[in-house]
């Protein structure tokens, strides 16, 4: 069902609208329906944008936190890998135990980065707690 709307537009708009209309199965009606009919529908995504860069833009702030962060931590394991290859002297191939104590360290190390992991506990951070048990 149609609804007849009379409306007052520009002389400009008239014009340009009856330059449209002109063509062969066009007419000023449908024109001037899908033209409105697409306003509105931009009009209700643009609500939808809205909200969206919102959470773009919260999202786009945590990468650049977590950015920095990963930027902090790779800085600090780097010099500590340096710091480490620098200070401690190489054990000779010959010495076995240490070796093994070494090995047994290095084991333990991995293992205890597995549970912090598992159990959702870091050692830095907002949740950070003195127990170490390596």
């Amino acid at each position: 069902m149609k609804v007849r709307q009379n409306l007052y537009i520009d002389r400009d708009l008239s014009d340009a609208l009856e330059a449209l209309a002109s063509g062969p199965g066009v007419n000023k009606s449908r024109l001037v329906s899908d033209a409105i009919a697409a306003w509105l529908a931009r009009r209700g995504s643009k609500e939808i944008d809205d909200l969206l860069k919102l959470r773009l833009d919260r999202i786009s702030r945590e990468i650049g936190l977590v950015r920095r962060d990963i930027d902090v931590v790779l800085e600090s394991l780097a010099l500590f890998v340096r710091y480490q290859l620098l200070v401690t002297a190489p054990l000779p191939d010959a010495d076995s135990a240490a070796l093994a104590v070494g090995l047994d360290r290095f084991e333990k190390f991995v293992g205890q980065v597995g549970r912090q992991l598992a159990s959702g506990k870091r050692t830095l951070g907002p949740t950070s707690s003195a127990e170490t048990s390596l």
